[in-house]
């Protein structure tokens, strides 16, 4: 930027007026441009820091009541001109004070709000589900696209690594249900259907339920901090841009690791919750493990074992599309990753027991 020969009412600008010489133009304007006419028909480049510049001097001047125009400029620069200056007239514009506070509407504007977000997340949720199983289509019709090595990665860690708490959960389970079951039963001298209490309740319910609620509070989160870690790295990003699916090579190996592993989960947690059963009624109620073995086999139907059984997979779907999703809605700070991790971990836990319950009922309904 460079001044050039003024008008005697004017202050000519000519060449770059740009975030590089705003320092000059600045020093131009305090020494001559205070009070005057300004001429941009020798500015061959004006930017944003520029437009600022001046939009600002003229508010200012304007502010004090002195004279400061702006002319020469061609139709670009005057609508960035007029942009800057608008948007610096709304920024110092104040809020309209509300006339009451904790308005009426206020409660009915936020439920919206909330109604909305709700409703936005279900139908993205439901679409990110649909995007998954289009994948599986195509990579079922096409198996080399599975990425193996992740898969046995992931069943490692989400499926062996987990059988150690599995197994103790289910074996505290079974104790819990035996004590409780001995303690109300012996009432009616009924003790020895304590084993069909504790049969049915871990084979049909307690067994699959409780893997799962402890798998989505392990592995959900697991796989949301992953997601969202590479999200906040743009890993993914960069995944896009080589041409490659997240969905493919991040959300499928994650979810069919479940899939596989949590009916393995729950088989080790029904075995686990029988033993730990089986102990407490030897204890509490004399019931030897060879009478608990008859009682279990002869009133005790495989159905309500391939009940329980049957419930994995979907469970197993559940928590990985949670988990994977929210970590695929990360933004790019540690806020929004710690958020997701606990959304996700809560409503993996309560889709779970929500589907659960829909299980009971349908089970119900048909007489299973």
């Amino acid at each position: 930027m460079t001044q050039g020969a003024p008008a005697p009412e004017a202050l000519a600008l000519q060449g770059r007026v740009t975030l590089a010489s705003l320092a000059a133009t600045r020093t131009l304007l305090d020494k001559d441009g205070a009070g005057r006419t300004l001429d941009l028909s020798g500015v061959t480049v004006l930017d944003t820091a520029g437009a600022w510049l001046l939009a600002s001097r003229q508010m200012a001047a304007a502010t004090h009541g002195s004279a400061f125009a702006i002319i020469g400029a061609n139709a670009a620069q005057a609508l960035l001109l007029q942009t800057v200056a608008d948007a610096l007239s709304a920024a110092e514009t104040p809020a309209a004070p509300r006339r009451l506070h904790h308005h009426a509407g206020d409660s009915l504007a936020d439920t919206g709000k909330a109604v909305t977000g709700i409703a936005i997340g279900i139908a993205d949720s439901l679409g990110f589900l649909g995007l998954v199983m289009a994948r599986l289509g195509r990579t079922l019709l096409h198996p080399s696209r599975l990425r193996l090595t992740a898969l046995v990665h992931h069943m490692h860690q989400a499926g062996l690594n987990a059988v150690p708490i599995v197994a103790l959960m289910g074996f505290l389970i079974g104790v819990v249900l035996a004590f409780q079951g001995a303690s109300q039963l012996k009432q009616f001298g009924a003790e020895v259907f304590v084993v069909d209490l504790i049969a049915i309740s871990i084979l049909r319910e307690l067994g699959i339920l409780l893997t799962a609620i402890i798998v989505a509070g392990r592995s959900a989160s697991a796989f949301t901090a992953a997601i969202g870690s590479m999200k906040m790295r743009e890993e993914i990003d960069a995944m896009r841009v080589l041409g490659l699916d997240p969905v493919e090579l991040l959300v499928l190996p994650r979810m069919l690791a479940l899939v596989i592993m949590l009916p393995v989960l729950g088989f080790v947690a029904n075995i686990s919750g029988l033993l730990g059963g089986g102990l407490m009624a030897w204890v509490e109620l004399g019931i030897s493990p060879g009478m608990f073995r008859t009682q279990l086999l002869n009133n005790t139907d495989v159905s309500h074992l391939l009940i329980g059984m049957a419930k994995a997979p979907v469970f197993a779907v559940i928590i990985g599309v949670v988990g994977c999703h929210q970590g695929m809605q990360v933004k790019g700070d540690t806020d929004s990753l710690g958020s997701r991790t606990s959304r996700s971990v809560v409503a993996a836990i309560f889709l779970v027991i929500v589907v659960d319950a829909l299980f009971s009922i349908f089970f119900a309904l048909w007489g299973i």
